[in-house]
């Protein structure tokens, strides 16, 4: 008997875990999509935050390097501006199109985030299916039925109460 009991209460917890994970899964299914792209979006934002800081750094680097050095202008303009330099001893080596097109690339392709990374997984956008997240809400009820009317423990009635008694 004491046996029996032991795997009642075994399956009761076990059914009504899972029916309850589910029932809950169900009805917390937008919150936690909500959650994930709430996590992708300050990821996203602490990024752009690190990038404009080190945009920062490098501009305070080139304003002392510019109060240090005021012919620094006259040397960086030509580049800058695109305009020809006018010191006709230097010379002033030119990029090809397709060197800038392939160094314009690989910087492109660095600042890219991976393609397969979302921010919500996919078992949580397959959940959030009205249909299927409707199935999952009423097999956790279900499931938690069954528990509470296979394995709940059985009352005794006041017949088998005094039977009982009555025996030791």
């Amino acid at each position: 008997m004491q046996r029996q009991n032991i795997t009642h209460v075994v399956l009761f917890v076990v059914f009504f875990s899972i029916g309850a994970t589910s029932l809950g899964g169900s009805v917390l299914c937008d919150d936690l999509v909500r959650h994930y792209r709430n996590k992708d979006v300050l990821r996203t934002a602490r990024e752009s935050l690190e990038r404009l800081e080190s945009l920062n750094a490098e501009y305070d680097v080139l304003l002392g390097q510019l109060e240090e050095d005021p012919n620094l202008i006259k040397r960086v303009a030509p580049v800058t501006l695109g305009t020809k330099p006018t010191d006709p001893n230097a010379a002033y080596p030119r990029a090809r199109a397709q060197e800038l097109a392939a160094a314009r690339k690989a910087l492109l392709e660095t600042e890219k985030p991976p393609a397969g990374d979302s921010a919500v997984p996919t078992w949580l956008i397959r959940c959030s299916e009205p249909r299927r997240r409707m199935a999952l809400a009423v097999s956790g009820a279900v499931l938690i039925l069954i528990s509470l009317a296979c394995f709940a423990p059985a009352h005794q009635s006041p017949e088998s109460k005094q039977q009982l008694s009555a025996d030791s």
